[in-house]
């Protein structure tokens, strides 16, 4: 056999042979937790090649394995089907080997979890879903306190329900507003429309006249702006907050 010939097939033997199913530990997105890798490359220039095999292998395993790392620390192990598939397109693209002449080569990867670090996976998504719920529920409590200490009514609701509460010295009206109104500034967005706006702004309007005869001018000429709008309905429920601010006031005796 012609010795070049055979250079030539034992040069791409020695190749094959290193570069098939080398391994790595890939870093992933959490320290600690990595990807097992095999990694197997194809030389896809012919030979001869400017330096022995051996050589070759050494620089391309060295190659594969950092452009690897590069991608598989941006993978996140819990979901390993995407960090195979993200992986595998990277390493499949052709490279090139800058010697004289330079060579090609391509490369497939597979990614597995040892079992330490699959179980460093499992016991870290066990803790991500406790503190899931342990958030949402301290959340829901927040809002829940929050909306409710909102409203005057419950400010002087919960101050009663302290165990040392002076009913000879309760809050002032302007303390309990003051309170409701700062818990009012963090509702959520959804309940920041401009509807709740100008429902504030009413309330707090309303709350600037102290004088009955003030208050029932007010009433009137809001139920008469909602008849007036065809809101026939809103004017009657007006007309009744009227007359209830009205009543105590009412004469009780007969006609003279």
């Amino acid at each position: 056999m012609n010795p070049t010939r055979w250079s030539r097939r034992s040069a791409r033997k020695a190749l094959r042979r290193d570069l098939r199913l080398f391994d790595a530990r890939l870093p992933s997105t959490y320290p600690g937790i990595a990807f097992t890798a095999w990694i197997t490359a194809r030389v896809v220039t012919e030979p001869p090649f400017p330096m022995p095999a051996e050589e070759i292998a050494t620089q391309i395993r060295k190659v594969l394995r950092e452009a690897a790392a590069d991608i598989s620390r941006a993978c996140d192990p819990a979901d390993l089907a995407s960090a195979r598939d993200t992986c595998a397109q990277h390493l499949r693209r052709r490279r090139r080997l800058e010697i004289n002449p330079p060579v090609e080569y391509e490369a497939t990867v597979t990614l597995e979890l040892a079992p330490a670090d699959q179980e460093a996976v499992s016991s870290l998504l066990a803790a991500q879903r406790r503190q899931t719920v342990a958030d949402v529920l301290r959340n829901q409590r927040t809002e829940a306190l929050a909306r409710e200490l909102a409203d005057p009514a419950a400010v002087l609701v919960r101050w009663s329900e302290q165990d040392q509460a002076d009913w000879a010295k309760p809050p002032s009206t302007t303390a309990i507003r003051e309170v409701a109104e700062a818990f009012a500034q963090y509702r959520p967005e959804h309940e920041q429309a401009v509807e709740y706006e100008a429902l504030e702004l009413l309330r707090d309007f309303l709350n600037s006249f102290p004088d009955l005869p003030q208050k029932q001018m007010l009433f009137t000429v809001l139920a008469s702006g909602m008849r007036h709008a065809d809101r026939p309905e809103h004017s009657a429920k007006a007309t009744a907050l009227l007359n209830g601010h009205a009543a105590p006031h009412q004469d009780g005796g007969g006609s003279p």
